[in-house]
């Protein structure tokens, strides 16, 4: 299993970011993909899931409305649109899968929202 993240980097108060997640060895279209940011000193959270098919998504409350996660199936590829970013944003991103009894993780992308 490997989860490879694109897309961070720095942007304003109000900009906004597309984060990719490209999946490989498994079977990609059968799993629920989730976004989890951590900042620094604090503890990784949830930020978005979405379902295998993609008709169902979750939010964190304090992105809803702001973020929006996607996915392709044949691209084998998850998306995270974040748009009006705040600077409490600010974090490494990660990918995320649960397979059987194991959680996979990609190393991560930055993301810094300043000024």
């Amino acid at each position: 299993v490997q989860l490879v993240e694109s897309g961070g980097g720095l942007v304003q108060p109000g900009g906004s970011l597309r984060l990719s997640c490209a999946a490989s060895g498994f079977a990609f279209s059968r799993y629920v993909m989730s976004w989890y940011r951590q900042a620094s000193g604090k503890e990784r959270e949830l930020v978005a899931s979405i379902s295998s098919t993609g008709g169902n998504t979750n939010y964190a409350d304090s992105v809803k409305g702001r973020f929006t996660i996607s996915r392709d199936n044949a691209m084998n590829a998850v998306y995270v649109e974040m748009n009006s970013l705040k600077p409490e944003d600010t974090g490494v991103y990660y990918c995320h899968v649960v397979i059987g009894p194991r959680n996979y993780w990609g190393k991560g992308t930055l993301v810094t929202v300043s000024s």
